[in-house]
């Protein structure tokens, strides 16, 4: 996560970092947990671009092309652009499944609760408490792990 945070700051301004979440794996249930969070960053890049220097740093990390919820050493998606509606073949934005992911929204509502979801209608808070799946989502505390060396680190 440092890695990915670290190369993403490169090219853009890491503005906020959530706290680190371990959660459940959704859909391909045979793997070990993840580790999630949620950045709000400032960036001149557009959408496309944005979602190319997320894909290159992915593969740079050693992310290949496999099945659906497959295990992965990093997964960057872009929740939301402003309030943008983009949808085409590459890139739909906001996340396609934002609202049906707690492992999503807990840490989005963390940083960011009162952002509207710009086709819900809803605030971030509103489906962070709407959402099943809480009971698979907890703040990671891993040996004493201060989540603040990353955002020192990224930040």
């Amino acid at each position: 996560m440092i890695q990915a945070l670290t190369l993403l700051s490169q090219e853009l301004r890491l503005e906020e970092l959530s706290s680190i979440y371990e959660t459940e794996p959704v859909g391909y249930k045979e793997q070990a947990l993840f580790l999630n969070a949620v950045c709000r960053i400032t960036t001149n890049l557009n959408p496309w671009e944005l979602l190319h220097l997320a894909k290159t740093i992915e593969s740079e990390m050693g992310r290949t092309p496999s099945f659906p919820n497959s295990p992965r050493p990093i997964d960057i998606d872009i929740l939301f652009y402003d309030n943008q509606v983009i949808k085409t073949q590459n890139l739909t934005i906001p996340h396609p499944r934002l609202a049906e992911r707690a492992f999503v929204l807990a840490p989005l509502a963390e940083i960011t609760p009162d952002l509207i979801h710009p086709e819900l209608s809803k605030t971030v808070a509103q489906l962070a408490d709407e959402v099943e799946g809480h009971s698979g989502v907890r703040k990671w505390t891993s040996g004493g792990f201060d989540v603040s060396t990353i955002r020192r680190r990224a930040l």
